[in-house]
């Protein structure tokens, strides 16, 4: 069972891919952190990846898909995979299916998106307050000081890290949905995307997902468009 993972920062699709992994028995495959396991082993395809990036260029489709058909070849995922942060792209989605119809004869059977509505997304992602005394985070909806910007514990004015601001979660979400939507575009069109509901309750949105990937494992419900 190969299955893809969609969602924008604030989807709660880190959260996904762990009980999903745990509860479809298949290993949950993070671009990200095969780039940092590949560079800290010093494996061929990591030394490659990394010249790429220490000269500010981005790292070729090929060398990203040789790291994760290496990957998906090892016993962990003997019984399959959910892919988190690739394919990014078409040409990768078109390579990635490439790969494993030549590797392994078969091909992604889902495509999981988690959508949740922009503003929900911006309120997730920004917000977020620290005091300087004791770190204590707070959080302009979900969990605000009893006084504006004043901590509840110390009294000090609380202050605002770069990446809780608005401005910086609008420019995160801009880059993924600009980068992202063709993807969905693309993945529809085969008859692949399945679109969840995000803004559910954790538990919900796990067993919706497990509603159209079949609750018994390495077993799919029939294909859905949404």
């Amino acid at each position: 069972m190969y299955l893809i993972l969609l969602g924008a920062p604030g989807a709660g699709k880190g959260t996904q891919a762990k009980l999903l992994s745990e509860e479809l028995g298949i290993a949950h495959v993070s671009s990200g952190d095969l780039f940092r396991e590949n560079i800290k082993n010093g494996t061929s395809l990591g030394l490659e990846a990394k010249g790429y990036m220490d000269r500010g260029e981005l790292v070729p489709d090929a060398t990203v898909i040789g790291m994760i058909i290496a990957h998906l070849e090892t016993e962990a995922c003997a019984k399959g995979a959910l892919l988190d942060g690739f394919p990014r792209t078409i040409p990768q989605a078109d390579a990635l299916d490439t790969a494993l119809h030549s590797s392994f004869s078969d091909s992604i059977q889902k495509v999981i998106y988690i959508k949740v509505e922009t503003e929900e997304l911006l309120n997730r992602l920004s917000g977020r307050w620290i005091c300087p005394v004791c770190s204590t985070p707070y959080h302009e909806v979900k969990n605000p000081p009893k006084v504006d910007h004043l901590c509840d514990n110390e009294g000090a004015a609380l202050y605002q890290r770069e990446d809780d601001k608005r401005s910086t979660a609008e420019n995160r979400l801009q880059v993924y949905f600009n980068q992202t939507m063709p993807l969905i575009e693309y993945y529809l069109k085969r008859g692949l995307l399945i679109e969840i509901n995000g803004q559910q309750k954790v538990e919900k949105v796990n067993q919706d997902i497990l509603a159209v990937t079949g609750s018994n494992r390495g077993e799919l419900s029939e294909p859905l468009v949404a």
